[in-house]
């Protein structure tokens, strides 16, 4: 007989996986420091913005106090360079900034010059304040013909100066103040000023002579007198919104800002 010759495949076992560990998850434990850790960060965050407001504040005062302070042009004296609804820095630095709370002064960059607008506190009302242009110094010999100023005898170029007055010359008795002050002596009983028409007369030491680039509607040295170098505060610096006041108000402001003023510095 013959054989059968049988033939074994081999069999190959199935891998078998590993078992995995089942993971648990443990729910995470409230720690009791965690509403101390709240506290204690709200108190740093608190912390922070007082330091950070006070000094801000601190910032503001200084600046205020010593550099730069806002102005508001009420009335057309000075039209021409400023007008009504032009707000302003006004540089408190530059001649010397008060110490607030005392009469003292920091030092002077500079004394205030001819041509120089200043911001000043009048000697008929304390409670105000000025804004014009020096146009005197000391030792200075001032006079007015007929709506021209004449500087030590000569007669003084003025490109900002305005006269809108066409009716004639105006008469106030309030400037004759002026007769104490007059360079040509023995003419007292005789002396006349008027608003375009006065002078000579002579700037004491330590006094300026100012007067409103609107020179027919301003207030200013003519009428009441010098004023003192510890009566001006400071010089305009730069126009930083400019309303029109013309309308009352009536439109919104945005409509009534004067772009093309917004920016200009004061000469």
């Amino acid at each position: 007989m013959g054989r059968t010759a049988c033939t074994f495949s081999p069999v190959r076992l199935a891998e078998v996986p590993e078992a995995q560990e089942e993971q648990q998850t443990i729910p995470a434990r409230s720690s009791p420091f965690a509403p101390m850790q709240i506290i204690s960060s709200s108190i740093k965050l608190a912390r922070d913005w007082l330091r950070f407001a006070f000094f801000t504040l601190l910032l503001f005062f200084v600046v205020r106090g010593f550099l730069l302070e806002a102005f508001s042009i009420p009335t057309s004296s000075m039209e021409g360079t400023l007008l009504v609804g032009d707000f302003l820095f006004v540089n408190k630095a530059l001649y010397g900034a008060e110490i607030p709370g005392t009469e003292a002064r920091l030092p002077a960059i500079r004394d205030p010059a001819r041509g120089d607008v200043v911001v000043f506190r009048p000697p008929h009302d304390r409670d105000r304040v000025y804004v014009k242009r020096v146009v005197g110094i000391a030792g200075d010999t001032l006079e007015m013909k007929e709506k021209t100023l004449f500087l030590n005898g000569a007669p003084r170029e003025e490109p900002y100066a305005r006269y809108l007055d066409g009716k004639g010359d105006a008469v106030h008795p309030r400037m004759k103040w002026q007769s104490d002050f007059l360079a040509a002596s023995g003419t007292w009983g005789r002396y006349a000023p008027s608003r375009d028409t006065w002078g000579p007369i002579v700037v004491p030491n330590g006094r300026f002579f100012v007067l409103g680039d609107n020179r027919d509607n301003s207030e200013d040295s003519r009428y009441w007198g010098f004023i003192g170098r510890e009566d001006i505060k400071g010089h305009p610096w730069m126009v930083y919104l400019s309303l029109n006041a013309e309308d009352g108000g009536s439109r919104g402001w945005l409509k009534r800002v004067r772009w093309d003023r917004v920016g200009r510095l004061v000469r």
